[in-house]
C-alpha cells in the first residue's frame, strides 16, 4: 500500500470506479495509481452540496477482489450447548467450529420461513404465538427488524470479522465500507438461512421448536437442560437468548441463580413523513436521486438522564414486537431499499433504580415488571388487541388528546389515546422536554403529521445475569456462560456476534483442557 487519502465526491460519483480514481490520482498530484480500495465511506450532509466522503488506501499494484476464507472444522472436538440462534448464539457457534467443537442450538422458534406465518398473524389476527414472532426464532430480533450493523463497540471484538462472515453468507460489499452499514430485512432471511447450512454443514446442529424449560445445576455446576420437558446432558451452556426471554429470567431468580438489575431504556415509536427528514438533513426541497433516505441521530439531557434516538428506520414501518398476548411493544425496520414513505424512530428515555421506587421490592427483576406493567396498559388503551396507543407528536408534546391521527405504518392499527398519559409520568415530562429540543435541532421535528405510538420498551435488557470477568462464566454456576443482549452485554446484531464469538472462544479453552 503506498497511502490512504480522504476525497470527496458528489453522490452520484462515490460508487464510481473511474471518479474515485481520478480523484485519488489528483490527490497524489497526479501519480498514476495502480489499485485502490474504498475502505470508509460515509455521508457530509453539514452544507450544501452534500457530499460522500471516501477514505481510500491506494496501492502501487492492482488490487484483488476480496475473499474471505475461514478456516472452520469438521465437529469432532467435544459439545456446547447454546441457547438461542440470534446473532449471538449462531456467531457462538460458527467460532467453535473454528476449532472442530461441535455446536448444538437449541432455538424456541421456528426457522426465518416458518416465522413469517406467525408474524403475519400478528399483524391481521393480532394473535402473538410466544414462541415463534419479531424477537423470537431464527435470527433473533435482528431478521425482521431491519439488519443495522452500526456499532460503537469496537473495542469489544473484532467488528471486521463480524462483517466479514456477513458478506461471505451473501450481504452486500458494501456493508465494509458504509459508515453505517445495513441490510434490509428483506434479505436478512437468505443470509441467516446460508448461516445455518454453514452449521449444519460442518457437523453442528440446529435444533428448531426445542424450548429450553429449565437449566439443570447441580453442586453451582451446569449438567444438562431441560427441552420440551426432555432432559439433556451438558456441562457448558452458551445462554444467548436475547432480552426478551423473560421466562429466562424468572426460570434463574426462582432456581437462586443471581441477577442484577440493569439501568434500560423505554418511551414510543415517532414517526415522521420521510420527506420531511429528506429535506431537513439534506438542506433541499427533493431529495437528490443518488442520496439514500435521511437518518437522524438525537440525543438530549433531562433531569440529569438521557433521552435519545434508538434505531432510527429511514424509509421503514413501525412493527408490533410483542412475545405473548396482553401486551403491546413497538420497534421498527427497514427494507434495503428504505423506499417506504416513512420515518420512524424510537425516542426513549433512560431508566433507571431510583426512577422506579415501587418495583425496589422485586430486586433484580424490578425493572422487567416495571416494562411489562408498561405494556400491559397499552395493551388495554388499545382495545386489548395489538392495536396500539397513539397520539399526534404536537399533542403529546402539549399534553392535548388527538382527536384524529395521520396515516402510520403500523400494521395492526392505531387508535387515539393519551400516550402523555398512559406512560410513567417521568418518562413523558422528559420525553416532551427532548421532543422540544429536537424541534430546535432539526426544525420542524414537531411536525403536525408526525405522529407517537406506545410503546417502545425493548431497547435492552432490564436484567444483567453477571459472568465472571476472567472465565466469563457466571460467577456462581459453573458451566453457564451469559451472552450477548440477553445477558447484558450487547446491544445490537454486531455486538452481539461479537460476544458470541468471545465466549465460544472461552468454551474452546475449556473443551481443550479436558
Amino acid at each position: 500500500m503506498l497511502k490512504t487519502v480522504e476525497i470527496d465526491l458528489l453522490p452520484e460519483r462515490a460508487y464510481d470506479d473511474q471518479a474515485i480514481l481520478a480523484k485519488c490520482s489528483e490527490a497524489l498530484y497526479g501519480k498514476e495509481i495502480q489499485g485502490f480500495r474504498v475502505i470508509r465511506r460515509s455521508i457530509d450532509a453539514r452544507k450544501q452540496p452534500v457530499k460522500y466522503r471516501l477514505r481510500v488506501e491506494i496501492y502501487d499494484q492492482e488490487v484483488s477482489q476480496r475473499e474471505f476464507s475461514f478456516d472452520r472444522k469438521q465437529a469432532q472436538n467435544g459439545t456446547v450447548a447454546i441457547i438461542g440462534a440470534g446473532p449471538a448464539g449462531l456467531f457462538a457457534a460458527l467460532r467453535l467450529l473454528e476449532d472442530g467443537v461441535k455446536p448444538i442450538i437449541f432455538e424456541r422458534g421456528k426457522d426465518v420461513r416458518g416465522r413469517r406465518r406467525d408474524l403475519a398473524a400478528i399483524h391481521k389476527e393480532h394473535t402473538v404465538n410466544p414462541h415463534s414472532n419479531y424477537c423470537f426464532g431464527e435470527g433473533g430480533a435482528g431478521t425482521y427488524s431491519d439488519g443495522k450493523l452500526y456499532t460503537r463497540s469496537k473495542k469489544r471484538g473484532d467488528v471486521r470479522k463480524v462483517l466479514e462472515v456477513l458478506v461471505e453468507h451473501g450481504a452486500s460489499e458494501n456493508i465494509l465500507e458504509d459508515a453505517h452499514p445495513h441490510i434490509g430485512t428483506n434479505k436478512l432471511p437468505d443470509l441467516i438461512t446460508k448461516i445455518r447450512e454453514t452449521i449444519l454443514k460442518l457437523g453442528g446442529e440446529v435444533r428448531f421448536e426445542n424450548f429450553v424449560d429449565d437449566i439443570l445445576i447441580e453442586e453451582n455446576k451446569v449438567v444438562g437442560l431441560s427441552v420440551n420437558g426432555e432432559v439433556q446432558s451438558f456441562d457448558q451452556v452458551i445462554l444467548a437468548t436475547g432480552h426478551s426471554a423473560r421466562d429466562i429470567y424468572c426460570m434463574l431468580d426462582s432456581k437462586g441463580v443471581a441477577l442484577e438489575f440493569k439501568n434500560f431504556a423505554l418511551g414510543v415509536r415517532v414517526e415522521h413523513p420521510q420527506s420531511l427528514i429528506d429535506g431537513r438533513q439534506y438542506h433541499c426541497d427533493v431529495r437528490p436521486e443518488f442520496l439514500p433516505p435521511a437518518a437522524y441521530s438525537l440525543v438530549s439531557q433531562v433531569d440529569g438522564k438521557g433521552v435519545f434516538s434508538f434505531c432510527m428506520c429511514p424509509g421503514g414501518i413501525i412493527a408490533p414486537c410483542a412475545t405473548k398476548d396482553k401486551e403491546v411493544v413497538t420497534n421498527g425496520w427497514s427494507p434495503s431499499k428504505r423506499n417506504n414513505p416513512y420515518a420512524n424512530s424510537g425516542i426513549v428515555a433512560q431508566v433507571e433504580w431510583d426512577d422506579i421506587p415501587e418495583f425496589h421490592s422485586l430486586g433484580a427483576m424490578a425493572g422487567l415488571h416495571f416494562q411489562k406493567s408498561v405494556e400491559r396498559r397499552c395493551w388495554e388503551a388499545g382495545g386489548m388487541t395489538q392495536t396500539a396507543p397513539a397520539q399526534r407528536l404536537k399533542d403529546f408534546v402539549a399534553g392535548n388528546p388527538s382527536s384524529t391521527l395521520p396515516v402510520c405504518s403500523y400494521g395492526p392499527g392505531v387508535v387515539p389515546a393519551r400516550v402523555d398519559q398512559l406512560l410513567p409520568k417521568f418518562v413523558s415530562k422528559r420525553l416532551q422536554q427532548a421532543f422540544r429540543d429536537f424541534d430546535r435541532k432539526i426544525r420542524g421535528f414537531i411536525h403536525p403529521d408526525a405522529i407517537v405510538v406506545a410503546p417502545e420498551s425493548r431497547t435492552s435488557s432490564p436484567v444483567k445475569i453477571p459472568r465472571h470477568k476472567e472465565s466469563l462464566q457466571h460467577p456462581e454456576v459453573l458451566g453457564l456462560y451469559p451472552c450477548g443482549e440477553g445477558a447484558g452485554f450487547a446491544g445490537g446484531i454486531v455486538s452481539a456476534a461479537m460476544d458470541g464469538q468471545k465466549i465460544a472462544a472461552k468454551c474452546v479453552e475449556q473443551v481443550a483442557a479436558k
